[in-house]
């Protein structure tokens, strides 16, 4: 049973420009990354997350931020009784964030890679993923070898990065690596880059809200399958099981399958 009293720490005031996505207004958040709880003894956990990735985490036209992601963290919330105040902090001041505890966790469609797990703990998987390539409709690009001798975009540090390094090298001067996914998309518009790589999901639910922009998407089974998990501190055990056991109950219910649109083991 998760022991909401080792996670509550001194109190610090919260940065104006968080997005809070809790029900109970009174609720406050530790230093050091660590909750707190309100008079009424409710666990607030603190969230980072890079909201330039839709459809799992982007801002709504009133400022919120919503997604994919965010309704999987406030289910597991509602099973386990905790409330999460939810921040955008970009991709990588992010990971920095979540190691130095100024927040419990990361939630930004972060794949789970053995590098990663060198130095943050994952949750079970909640989401599987694949990379996809985007370019323009009249390109003559049919797969991932195309790429070989072309400028690529990507968001920076994220798999679809790492694939095109182990295409091309690491160092290639063809590699172009962005602050989000959308920028690298605007930058091949643009013709500064001939394709992007990213995540499957981003990938087509930019072209759906972008008609207008003429691209399109290329499979390539040498793409593996990829999951997606919360990430925490190293060692940071307690929020770890809190967050599985979350995870596990939205499964057995189909609640986790209702918010994804797919079954995951």
């Amino acid at each position: 049973m998760f022991n909401k009293k080792k996670l509550f720490s001194l109190i610090t005031p919260i940065a104006a420009a968080s997005i809070i996505l809790a029900a109970c207004g009174a609720s406050e958040t530790g230093t050091n990354g660590s909750a707190s709880e309100d008079g009424e003894g409710t666990t607030t956990l603190k969230v980072g997350t890079d909201a330039a990735y839709a459809p799992f985490e982007s801002f709504d036209d009133k400022g919120n931020i919503v997604g994919i992601d965010v309704d999987v963290v406030n289910a597991i919330g509602a099973e386990v009784g905790v409330e999460f105040e939810i921040n955008n902090v970009a991709w990588e001041p992010l990971f920095q964030q979540v190691t130095n505890g100024e927040v419990d966790l990361g939630v930004s469609a972060i794949t789970i890679t053995k590098e990663r797990q060198e130095t943050y703990d994952f949750t079970d998987p909640y989401y599987e993923a694949t990379q996809l390539i985007v370019t323009k409709e009249d390109s003559d690009i049919e797969a991932l070898a195309d790429l070989a001798d072309k400028k690529i975009g990507v968001q920076i540090s994220t798999t679809g990065h790492f694939a095109a390094e182990d295409l091309q090298g690491k160092g290639s001067k063809n590699i172009r690596a962005y602050e989000t996914t959308p920028i690298a998309i605007q930058e091949l518009i643009n013709g500064t880059v001939e394709a992007v790589i990213g995540d499957n999901a981003v990938i087509l639910e930019y072209i759906k809200n972008n008609p207008e922009s003429k691209l399109k998407a290329v499979e390539d089974d040498s793409f593996e399958k990829e999951y997606y998990g919360l990430m925490v501190k190293k060692g940071n055990e307690e929020v770890l099981e809190l967050l599985n056991e979350g995870i596990e109950k939205l499964k057995e219910s189909g609640k986790l399958a209702e918010i994804t649109g797919q079954e995951i083991e």
